[in-house]
This record gives C-alpha cells, sequence and structure tokens, in this order.
C-alpha cells in the first residue's frame, strides 16, 4: 500500500469537503519555505517552548517540592500536579481543535498565554499540594492545552515536502524549554529562593509568548468544522493500533524525565548540584532527537522513523537499571533524549499518514493525543507509587515494559499500513 501524500490529502479534503466561502488554497500555493513560512515554525517553537517546555522542567521541581515543602508527601501524589498539567495539554486539543477551526487562533493564544503565565505567577506563591495542583498543574496544563494545537496546526498548512522536519524544529522548542528552564531554576532558586525563581520563568514565558502572537497568521481555514469525533476511525487497524501505542509510549516515556534527578541524588550517584543538571542534558538531547530524526522522516516516512525510535527507547530504559556511575547515567540520559524525541515530534505527521483526507487529519489528531494524554495522566503517579515501595527497579523496568508495548503496537500498525518494509510509511 502506498502513503498517501499531503498533496493528495488537500486535494481529498476539497472534494469531500461541502461548499464554503472560505476554501482552502491549491496546494502549489503552499509557500514550502519563505520568510512568512519560517516565521510560523518560529512562533510555533515558542508555543512549544512554553507548553511542552514547562511539562518538561516539572522534573526539576518534582525534585525540589520532595525535598522542602512538600517532604511528607509521596513521590506519587507530587507527580500528581505534573501528570495533570501534561494531561490537559493534550485532551484539551480535544475541544480546542474546533475553536481553531472556527477561526479563533489568535484568541486561543492569548488566553493560553495568559493562563500558563498566570499559573505560574501564581505557583511562585504556592505553600501547599493543593494550591499547587490548581495553579501549576490545572492552570498551566488548561493554558498549554490553549497553545499545543496552534503549535502543530498552522506549521502543517506551511509546508509539505518539508513537514516533519518543519514540525520537528517547532517541537524542539520544547526540548528547549526543558534545558534552560530547569537551569534557570536550579541557579536561581538556592539565591533568590523559590518564588522569584518561578517568577524569573513566568517573566522570560510572557516576553516570549509575545512572539507568536505578533508573527504567526492562519493560512487557510479548513472547509468544514472539525467533528469531535470519528468512531469510524477505529475500524481502521493501522489508527486504532497506533493511537494504543501512543497511551503505552507516554505512560513510560516522560519517567526518566520525571524522576531522573531523584534518582541520581537518592542512589548517591552525583550531588544534589550536579544531579539537576540530568533533565536538562535530557531535554537538550531530546532536541536533537526532535529535529534530526524528523529531518529523516520526510525520506523514509514518519512510520518507519518512529518504530526503530522507540524500540531503542525500550532498550535504554531497561539498561537503565544496570546504571549506577555518573559517565553511565549522562551517557543514558543523551541516548534516551535523542532516541525518545521523535515519540513527541513524529506523532502529528503519523497521523497525517494515517488519515484518508486533510478533513479528518484535526479529529484523528485529537483523539489520537487523547489516549498520549491519558498515558501521561497515569504513567508517573504509577512510578510514583511502585517508588513508595522503595524499587527503582521496579519504576525503571516498568518504563522500559510500557515503551516495549508501544513499539510492540506501532510495528503491529505500520505492518499493518504496509506490509513492504521498504516502503515509505
Amino acid at each position: 500500500m502506498s502513503v498517501v501524500q499531503p498533496a493528495d490529502l488537500e486535494k481529498d479534503a476539497r472534494d469531500d469537503a461541502s461548499p464554503s466561502p472560505v476554501q482552502p488554497s491549491p496546494v502549489s500555493t503552499i509557500p514550502n519555505g519563505g520568510v512568512i513560512a519560517w516565521l510560523q515554525v518560529a512562533g510555533a517553537f515558542t508555543l512549544f517552548l512554553n507548553s511542552w517546555g514547562i511539562v518538561n522542567t516539572f522534573g526539576a521541581y518534582q525534585t525540589y517540592y520532595k525535598s522542602s515543602f512538600l517532604a511528607n508527601e509521596s513521590d506519587s501524589n507530587i507527580s500528581w500536579i505534573g501528570s495533570i498539567q501534561a494531561f490537559l495539554l493534550l485532551i484539551i486539543g480535544v475541544v480546542t481543535g474546533p475553536i481553531y477551526d472556527a477561526g479563533y487562533f489568535n484568541v486561543l493564544v492569548a488566553v493560553g498565554s495568559f493562563l500558563v503565565v498566570f499559573g505560574m505567577f501564581m505557583t511562585s506563591i504556592c505553600k501547599t499540594y493543593w494550591e499547587l495542583m490548581l495553579a501549576q498543574g490545572l492552570c498551566v496544563g488548561l493554558g498549554s492545552g490553549c497553545l499545543f494545537i496552534p503549535s502543530v496546526a498552522i506549521v502543517s498548512t506551511y509546508f509539505t515536502t518539508k513537514k516533519s522536519f518543519a514540525t520537528g524544529i517547532a517541537a524542539s522548542g520544547s526540548s528547549v524549554g526543558g534545558v534552560i528552564y530547569p537551569i534557570i531554576f536550579a541557579q536561581l532558586q538556592p539565591k533568590i529562593g523559590f518564588g522569584w525563581a518561578t517568577r524569573v520563568i513566568a517573566f522570560i514565558m510572557l516576553g516570549t509568548l509575545l512572539i507568536p502572537l505578533t508573527v504567526m497568521r492562519v493560512r487557510v481555514k479548513p472547509a468544514q468544522t472539525r467533528r469531535l469525533f470519528e468512531l469510524a476511525a477505529f475500524k481502521e487497524v493501522p489508527f486504532t493500533m497506533f493511537s494504543v501505542g501512543e497511551f503505552f509510549g507516554f505512560m513510560g516515556l516522560y519517567i526518566p524525565f520525571f524522576y531522573i534527578q531523584s534518582y541520581v541524588i537518592n542512589k548517591n550517584i552525583m550531588s544534589s548540584h550536579l544531579g539537576f543538571y540530568m533533565l536538562s542534558i535530557l531535554n537538550a538531547a531530546s532536541l536533537f532527537g526532535r529535529v534530526i530524526p524528523n529531518f529523516l522522516a520526510d525520506k523514509t516516512g514518519p512510520f518507519n522513523m518512529l518504530v526503530p525510535c522507540s524500540l531503542i527507547s525500550a532498550i535504554l530504559a531497561f539498561v537503565w537499571i544496570g546504571i549506577k556511575n555518573t559517565g553511565g547515567i549522562i551517557v543514558f540520559c543523551i541516548l534516551y533524549g535523542f532516541f525518545s524525541g521523535t515519540f513527541v515530534s513524529l506523532p502529528p505527521t503519523t497521523v497525517v499518514s494515517l488519515s484518508p483526507n486533510m478533513g479528518v487529519v484535526g479529529t484523528r489528531m485529537g483523539m489520537s493525543f487523547s489516549f498520549a494524554g491519558f498515558g501521561l495522566l497515569v504513567g508517573n503517579p504509577v512510578a510514583g507509587a511502585i517508588l513508595k515501595s522503595g524499587s527503582w527497579v521496579g519504576v525503571q523496568a516498568f518504563c522500559g515494559a510500557a515503551v516495549a508495548i508501544a513499539t510492540v503496537t506501532m510495528a503491529i500498525a505500520r505492518l499493518s499500513k504496509s506490509a513492504t518494509l521498504m516502503s515509505k510509511v
């Protein structure tokens, strides 16, 4: 079975859509480069920076909370704050997708920007668990959800042959956020305190979020309103197995991002000062893992890149069990960060390849991200519950098993799409 090309998808969308006063522009007018198109990538980069980037930063806060005013709370309870934040980022897309389709892009970005910045300012004055749950979990999570769909939807309308690469560059913003924000927090918190360290991050978010509000523009509107749900999609084995893979993948994927700092400090592998930088190393490697594989995916097909990278991530998670020294942990963070990065950047373009036409891409993307969101919601708290028994090996094995199951289901989806291994899928 040959892979569906973006040009074919847009043609199908125009053929299938009902008449509308606003029709998509012809495929030939898609810029696929140029100043305006790359400005959209820059704007999307900052949206990722302040949505996924904040999710990628939570590991630094988890370690701090456990060692300070939430010392009496379990690791599992603390991780619920970050898990709900990440869950809302993905699940809110089911609602914000139709809002985006209706032409309210600027409203979504403005509301999302206000919520994430306001949530971080409120986090800076929190003193109790439930205050953090409301500010950092719910408020920042809802704001991130408003920013996420625009960050992936705009870029895809400006590129065809460079779609995966452009999306990867935009998605690398989440890794950059996961590098700079934990370092800022680790450096400033001992000097100016938790409150002002968090406020500095909030001020940076405020400044950078002015970029998408200034430069990002909707190129085309959909010819028809997006549906919230398409039951028929689950009759297709590739899409169903891919969505199941998203659930298990995100269930295990973020465990190192949440717990690597606690692991190296609790196991006395590193000092607390050096241990704080492991999250930044993970995210720095993930930056390259979201750009390089995406560049290659435009030539190989997103599925053909996603499956092997997922397999390597699963193997690395199991290898983590045997790593007991500083050098080994640093190498693990670099490799795991790189290969796991594809699991965030490639799914949007993979959903495009699994859709019969562009008219259902948004709906299917929201459905698939919902599976990922529920995986994120339960994965890290489960890891925290395992850790409560004192078993770091259990946490590491759970991470590896979840990503391994995701790899198997992704492989089934890939083979169901095309049994020819050399085909571009």
